[in-house]
């Protein structure tokens, strides 16, 4: 005899693993980490360029990430537009990809990975002093070697 899936309803909130973000669910939540509280529409017409999608879709991604517990909403002040924001910091997310491609793409290589970004697309100079800050700070608990 199968078993019943027990359906999830809305609103039941489960927490989301880096893993179970599909892409086209992380760029919305970069969008909303970028501007903060904004529209379904907003969102569209800052995906429209790289990622270019109908309405309804944006709402149903958000609507995805709202039962993962990364997004909520709240009525906007005029028509019947709500407002959606991140409820999670972007740090975590950020720390977890970015271990998850250095270990994935360059077998490790920090360095490597860093050379490539530098590659693709050079830092501003107030960039560069963020960097520098980032080089000292992890220069106190560096490792000799990596195993």
């Amino acid at each position: 005899m199968a078993k019943k899936r027990k359906k999830k309803t809305r609103g039941s909130k489960s927490k989301a693993s880096p893993e179970s973000i599909p892409s086209a669910e992380l760029d919305v939540l970069a969008c909303l980490w970028q501007e903060g509280p904004v529209t379904a529409r907003r969102i569209r017409e800052m995906m429209r360029k790289y990622r270019p999608m109908a309405h309804g879709s944006v709402v149903t991604l958000l609507t995805r990430l709202e039962d993962k517990g990364m997004v909520s909403k709240k009525k906007g002040n005029v028509g019947k537009a709500y407002l959606f924001s991140a409820s999670r910091k972007p740090e975590p997310l950020y720390r977890k990809l970015t271990k998850e491609m250095v270990q994935r793409v360059f077998a490790g290589n920090v360095a490597a990975m860093v050379g490539a970004l530098f590659d693709a697309q050079a830092p501003t100079k107030d960039e560069l002093t963020e960097i520098q800050k980032a080089v000292n700070n992890s220069k106190r608990g560096a490792k000799q070697t990596r195993r």
